[in-house]
């Protein structure tokens, strides 16, 4: 299928900002360079199942993201989906890591959903050896998950996560040696009118360190380099109160 972005889910949001989280994930998950948005996983061979958490907390919001896999295709268990910070993220053993429990909920290459231990038929299982996209849309108000592949819309995988109170995240896994997959075309939903000049403002903005040669105040440059992601120099907010303050600006 054509790539056509116009298929795609939150066009009218903003570009999102994470990555895959480097101290969340299996020892067999490595990664290359500053950016951390592609995760390799068996890097020489595989010995079981390995998994990495992403670094945003999509409860209470809409986001979309895409995945996009490697010629490699086949294994066990390749997954994609949310999970808890409780969901495990390593296995010694080829198995379908995420959705064990009721901490996570996943989408496995052979076109099956789990979760709490039960497997049920989604849609077809992926054509081996042909690199794929698969988009995921969270929607934290109407409580769905909806994954689409090359573009296409394939439904509501699940619902009721709007009832969940720990914090969701993305997570992915493989059984698989050499595979990878990158993280493209993230959107969220814009919250309103504060959160949408934000995104234009750090459009404009290369790194966190930009932000000190604004002249606006501490609780305004808090508040937008919450939107930044910097790879060398996380985000550490020195007041919190600080941060916490700009919705009174």
């Amino acid at each position: 299928m054509e790539e056509n972005e116009t298929t795609l889910p939150l066009q009218n949001g903003c570009d999102d900002q994470w990555i895959w989280n480097r101290w969340e994930r299996s020892p067999d998950v490595k990664f290359f360079g500053r950016t951390y948005r592609t995760a390799h996983f068996h890097i020489n061979w595989s010995a079981g199942t390995a998994g990495v958490r992403g670094t945003r907390i999509l409860n209470n919001g809409r986001y979309f993201w895409e995945l996009r896999i490697t010629q490699r295709i086949f294994g066990t268990s390749m997954m994609f989906g949310i999970g808890t910070k409780k969901s495990k993220l390593h296995a010694n053993s080829f198995t379908n890591l995420f959705g064990q429990d009721d901490q996570s909920w996943a989408l496995s290459h052979k076109g099956l959903l789990w979760h709490s231990g039960k497997t049920y038929s989604y849609t077809k299982p992926f054509q081996e050896n042909q690199s794929t996209r698969i988009g995921i849309l969270f929607d934290g108000i109407a409580g769905t998950l909806t994954y689409y592949k090359d573009g296409e819309c394939l439904g509501v995988a699940f619902s009721g996560l709007n009832e969940i109170k720990e914090p969701l995240y993305p997570v992915i896994c493989s059984s698989a040696a050499r595979t990878a997959m990158t993280l493209s075309s993230m959107k969220r939903e814009f919250v309103n009118l504060q959160d949408r000049c934000r995104a234009v403002i750090v459009k404009k903005l290369r790194c966190r360190s930009s932000i000190d040669k604004l002249m606006v105040p501490a609780g305004v440059k808090c508040y937008l380099a919450e939107a930044i992601v910097d790879e060398i120099q996380p985000f550490k907010p020195m007041y919190r109160n600080i941060c916490n303050s700009i919705g009174s600006l």
